[in-house]
């Protein structure tokens, strides 16, 4: 029999789970407030209208399913959905068990599994091509990033999405300085993009543009106090990795 204390770990759980996938698909700022302060509704009304009945995908009206379990556990299903791939090879499947590796940091696999199941009416699903994009990222293959995002490009969620983010970036990599500070400033919206504004202001102090560093990182710390609680939260790391930088470029004006 659960306890309420029991209860108490699952309702934030998913409010997690909820906060984690809003902002992943660049809606936090739309659903932050409900989530927070209505836990139990507000994430059953979340993943009723972004999760259950949210379907549609590029070119493709099939989409995988979230899976709560991976989200809070990564590696911890990868031997069922291994047999489960065995024993039904279909789309959902593969993309299942990618992501699995991907949380599990185990990228050729994943690799290999997202190429294998872009074919058909799935050859340019959106979910698989922006893990591909991280994925790709992560082992530091930047010219395959770039293809990838640039047919994601135009579609409004790409925007707000880690895949932006991550595209921003492999232009740095690859040497494209212009376009990847233009990608970096068309995520510089306030009270959110705290991540890649975050690394927009690495981009900057690696180009020793120390002023405008220092103000990127200014601005978010200012913005912090008027979050909510929950996106506080989600957003500490990148604050406390601000305070850090400030630090960093405080010493060097010091020593100059």
């Amino acid at each position: 029999m659960f306890s309420y204390g029991s209860y108490y770990y699952i309702i934030i759980g998913l409010q997690i789970f909820c906060g984690i996938h809003s902002y992943r698909r660049g809606t936090l700022n739309r659903w932050i407030f409900l989530i927070a302060f209505l836990p139990v509704i507000g994430s059953i009304i979340y993943l009723y209208s972004e999760v259950l009945t949210n379907r549609s995908s590029f070119r493709s009206n099939i989409k995988p399913t979230i899976n709560v379990g991976a989200v809070l556990n990564p590696g911890g299903n990868i031997k069922k959905l291994e047999e489960e791939l065995r024993f039904t090879d279909t789309f959902a499947n593969k993309v299942k068990l990618a992501d699995a590796y991907l949380a599990a940091h185990q990228t050729d696999k994943a690799i290999d599994l997202y190429k294998a199941s872009l074919t058909g009416a799935f050859a340019e699903n959106e979910h698989v091509m922006m893990q591909l994009i991280v994925a790709y990222f992560e082992q530091g293959q930047y010219e395959e990033v770039i293809p990838l995002a640039k047919k994601l490009y135009k579609l409004p969620q790409f925007a707000r999405s880690k895949a932006h983010m991550l595209y921003a970036q492999s232009l740095e990599n690859i040497g494209d300085m212009e376009q990847a500070e233009n990608e970096f400033k068309a995520m510089k919206g306030r009270y959110s993009y705290f991540e890649p504004r975050y690394q927009y202001g690495l981009f900057l102090m690696r180009a020793e543009r120390y002023e405008d560093a220092w103000q990127i990182f200014t601005d978010m710390l200012n913005e912090e106090q008027h979050l909510g609680n929950m996106e506080k939260k989600i957003n500490r790391q990148w604050f406390s990795k601000a305070k850090d930088e400030l630090r960093k470029i405080s010493a060097v004006k010091n020593s100059a």
